[in-house]
């Protein structure tokens, strides 16, 4: 019976597990959305235990797939949107309050705080973090002052922190039955609390934010031979599986993606949009605004460091025109709309929805649009909305060579939106570098299942992920330089228009 490897793949809005061969081919697949919880304006939450339904759900409905093709899973990769902050009791296994999603901004003044005395870079040089509402660490500061059961627990040890990798993990293994408490060096390194260097909790951060070490998770490496234990409680998968890799969701796409060599680079496209930049085995302290991040650990092997840029809102702004604006009934839809409009027709969209973050990270900053004139119509709106998404990656890119040094050659893309050709032209276009789509575009996913595969020998090393790596097709720049710099002086004023507004 050939083998195989199952990805569970957590993101902000749906849950997906997916089976891989050895070709990277995929051979089982499951999703299923989970609600977005907006209690007030500014925050955001998941409920813990919807998510790990859906993951068992997701996992009986692919593995049967996988195993009606005569796939055995023999290794499992967790991969999750990061920084989404649970806080559960170890003996029942109940989250104390729902999970604080990323994009959440309540620990605005946690962080204002924080960064009285040595401004938003405190904790920089250890971290590769400014501070920000988007790191778990103000997160858990926030539960902890305004939990009184969570506070207690904690007192007692009782209390467990995990971003969402963590929570499914430990239920994976047996949960209150002695599930593992782990969690990797990827997802570690944004929570604010971890020391790049040595890839450990810091107890001076921790003692700044008042958080108990106790109830922090073992950091592991991303691919681990060792195991954190065999799945429990997904009888679907047959015998007990090693769960043995674990991602964050863009470390997971940028392996997916084979960037393995320093100067690599990728671009995902979805809810928000990340791009990294592999530096090696070299901690880059950025100046331009963007995260050092970590962005995998192999075994024994040294961590492999990243610059990274995050941006809040690319596929969100294409979900906002349908759901709040009702300008189109399906997201696909928006690149019809927009194609009814030669250019923008002067209009910007900047959808800092809850604050900027690379390269700028203003809290402060809100969401415009400018340009208007009676000539505008909702295929501008369109339009604008795909090159919102083009224009902020312009400025990480900008800010990822000040940085690095490394003039980039191509950009790999991956998500959800790079099937959008108006996108992608437009990508290259303003960036004046190809964009290059993979023939798997599922990265994230196959990122999770590379780091479960190598660890149980699956995949032997680096280079076999490397041969998987083939291009689907390729985007070139086809404006000219001038079009290109006064479209995006455009933007950058727009962008301008946005700070300041919460006092």
């Amino acid at each position: 019976m050939p083998e195989c490897i199952a990805a569970i793949d957590q993101g902000t809005t749906s849950t997906r597990c997916m089976i891989f061969n050895h070709s990277g081919e995929v051979v089982g697949k499951s999703q299923r959305e989970h609600r977005q919880i907006y209690p007030q304006p500014g925050w955001i939450e998941h409920n813990p235990m919807e998510i790990w339904e859906c993951t068992q759900d997701v996992i009986q409905a692919a593995a049967l797939q996988a195993g009606e093709r005569g796939y055995r899973v023999i290794g499992v990769g967790v991969t999750n949107q990061r920084e989404t902050t649970v806080i559960w009791n170890r003996r029942t296994g109940l989250p104390y309050y729902n999970a604080i999603v990323w994009q959440d901004t309540r620990t605005k003044q946690i962080c204002d705080e924080l960064a009285q005395a040595e401004g938003v870079d405190r904790f920089r040089k250890k971290t590769g973090l400014p501070l920000a509402t988007y790191f778990s660490g103000p997160k858990i500061r926030w539960i902890l002052e305004n939990i009184e059961e969570a506070r207690s627990g904690a007192r007692n040890g009782e209390t467990l922190f995990g971003n969402i990798d963590t929570w499914l993990i430990w239920w994976l293994t047996g949960g209150v039955d002695g599930g593992s408490h782990v969690t990797d060096a990827t997802n570690a390194s944004r929570t604010l609390l971890m020391n790049l260097k040595t890839l450990d909790w810091d107890r001076e951060i921790l003692d700044d934010l008042g958080i108990p070490i106790e109830m922090l998770p073992v950091i592991v490496p991303s691919s681990d031979p060792r195991a954190w234990g065999t799945t429990k409680a997904t009888g679907a998968l047959g015998e007990a599986i090693p769960v043995c890799g674990d991602l964050g969701d863009q470390q997971a796409a940028f392996m997916g993606q084979a960037c393995f060599s320093p100067g690599n680079a990728k671009n995902t496209y979805g809810t928000g949009c990340f791009m990294l930049l592999n530096t090696g085995d070299e901690i880059v302290e950025s100046k331009s605004g963007l995260l050092t991040t970590v962005a995998y650990k192999i075994g024994t092997q040294p961590a492999n460091y990243a610059l990274e840029g995050s941006i809040a809102v690319t596929g969100a702004l294409v979900q906002w025109l349908r759901d709040n604006l009702g300008l189109i009934t399906n997201s696909a839809d928006v690149e019809t709309l927009a194609r009814t409009v030669e250019d923008n027709g002067g209009m910007y969209i900047v959808p800092a929805f809850s604050g900027l973050f690379a390269p700028h990270w203003r809290s402060d900053a809100r969401g415009v649009i400018v340009g208007l004139t009676r000539f505008i119509n909702k295929g501008h709106f369109a339009r604008a909305a795909l090159e919102a998404t083009a224009y902020q990656t312009r400025e990480v890119l900008d800010a990822m060579q000040a940085d690095s040094r490394m003039p980039l050659t191509s950009l790999r893309v991956d998500g959800g939106m790079v099937f959008n050709e108006l996108l992608m032209q437009f990508q290259a276009d303003i960036l004046d570098i190809p964009v290059v789509r993979p023939t798997v575009t599922e990265t994230t996913a196959l990122g999770a299942a590379y780091a479960a595969g190598l660890a149980v020998g699956y995949w032997e090393n680096l280079d076999d992920l490397r041969v998987n790596w083939k291009v689907d097709k390729v985007w070139r720049p086809q404006i000219d330089q001038a079009t290109r710099e006064g479209l995006y002086r455009g933007w950058l004023k727009a962008v301008e228009r946005t700070f300041n507004w919460i006092e």
